[in-house]
């Protein structure tokens, strides 16, 4: 039986299931989305003024239902956001349909000339050129932090390569995309705020020149490719979409990699038994790539709007109600993964939804998967004495959870 949609019956009214800026529960948020689970798949949260999901079949529901959707709405004040706004009502990730399938098919078009497929030995040449220079660093220095040599400056050099950026311009990429992306976290200081505009209008200008110059000089890269697309009608990206377009594949392509990656790293290092059987056996390598997405998942809260009435586990929600998938709770959810609070590198089947489902799965999984992959490789068959040096220091957001310091040495 569904009941009517209420925002008060899974807590008091002054109970928040959890509060996202606290730093236990940024350190390790699984605990209590574990207890959230005991006591229902969906619960209404006060502060962040919307109700999350907790169980992995309700927020694959909610990611895979046609009535919820992704509704953009401007950054306030719309003029003081004008760069950091434009980004998003042209992104394919904040577009439904019909406007959602015209971009995703010419995005797809464009990425469906080889590019993954062209980048795959060049991403394993550069993971293992950035391990070399970690394996440097901890030789001269007796330790190094991962991040800093491997895991951040690997996306951004890989989404640079796909999309043509010049290697002069290639440090510009991780600050813009760095600054945009704090706009996701709730309660974000106006100071911070200010700074992703900042970062997005730079963005902006940077890429408009780059279009315009590859529409004088087609090169093989995908922003060509973006710009010369058409599909069957004869339509076209727009320079905005296509502007919107790059900076979606650096934000989306860059903190999912380096989150992956270092928040992968770490759980390997605090499972040893698991790093060893990924050291002896480079056939997990696959398997182990989508347990790490799965373990400590990058993207926390993907959030959805109800565009009719829709039922999810068994409430009603009503057009304009806010409902947020929990990527990490769906993650362990006991009903689907086996002993999920266990990282197990050889896991498999794993339906995890780090990707997301539905029309907005991610159109760059493939890319991140070879990423992923290429890292864990250079790393294992490089520094198979891998170890902890120190504590890894954690980032203070919730939304997109990651690491802002992992320092590593060897035995």
């Amino acid at each position: 039986m569904s009941q009517a949609y209420s925002r008060d019956w899974s807590a008091g009214a002054d109970e928040l299931p959890f509060d996202p800026r606290d730093e236990r529960f940024i350190l390790n948020p699984y605990p209590t989305f574990a207890a959230l689970r005991t006591r229902g798949e969906l619960h209404w949260h006060g502060g962040l003024g919307m109700t999350v999901a907790v169980s992995h079949a309700a927020c694959s529901a909610l990611l895979r239902h046609r009535s919820l959707g992704r509704i953009w709405a401007d950054a306030l004040p719309a003029d003081r956001f004008s760069a950091f706004n434009l980004l998003h009502r042209n992104s394919l990730l904040e577009n439904e349909p019909p406007t959602h399938g015209r971009l995703r098919k010419l995005i797809s078009a464009a990425f469906g000339r080889g590019h993954v497929e062209r980048l795959r030995p060049w991403v394993r040449r550069l993971a293992d050129d950035l391990v070399g220079d970690l394996a440097g660093a901890i030789h001269s220095d007796g330790a190094a932090d991962l991040l800093a040599h491997v895991a951040a400056p690997l996306p951004v050099q890989v989404i640079a390569e796909l999309l043509g950026v010049p290697d002069s311009d290639r440090g510009l990429l991780q600050p813009w995309s760095n600054a945009i992306v704090k706009m996701y976290e709730y309660g974000l200081p106006l100071d911070q705020r200010d700074l992703a505009e900042r970062a997005a209008a730079e963005f902006v200008a940077y890429l408009r020149d780059l279009i315009a110059l590859r529409r004088r000089r087609a090169g093989d890269d995908l922003v060509s490719d973006l710009v010369a697309v058409t599909d069957s009608d004869g339509e076209r990206l727009t320079e905005d979409e296509l502007v919107a377009t790059a900076v979606l594949l650096l934000m989306a392509g860059h903190e999912a990699t380096v989150n992956v990656v270092g928040n992968g790293v770490l759980a390997l290092m605090s499972h040893r038994d698991q790093w060893d059987r990924l050291v002896a056996d480079p056939g997990l390598l696959d398997t182990a790539a989508e347990e790490l997405i799965r373990f400590d998942s990058p993207l926390q809260l993907f959030e959805r709007t109800a565009t009719e009435e829709v039922e999810i586990a068994g409430h009603v929600f009503q057009p304009g109600d806010r409902v947020a998938a929990l990527l990490g709770a769906a993650a362990r959810d006991p009903l689907v993964f086996t002993e999920p609070d266990r990282l197990d590198v050889s896991r498999s089947p794993n339906p995890h939804l780090g990707f997301g489902m539905g029309i907005h799965y991610c159109l760059g999984a493939p890319l991140a998967r070879i990423e992923v992959v290429a890292a864990l490789e250079a790393l294992t068959t490089r520094l198979p004495e891998l170890e902890l040096a120190g504590e890894a220091l954690r980032r203070g957001e919730f939304v997109i959870r990651g690491l802002s310091a992992l320092p590593v040495t060897t035995a």
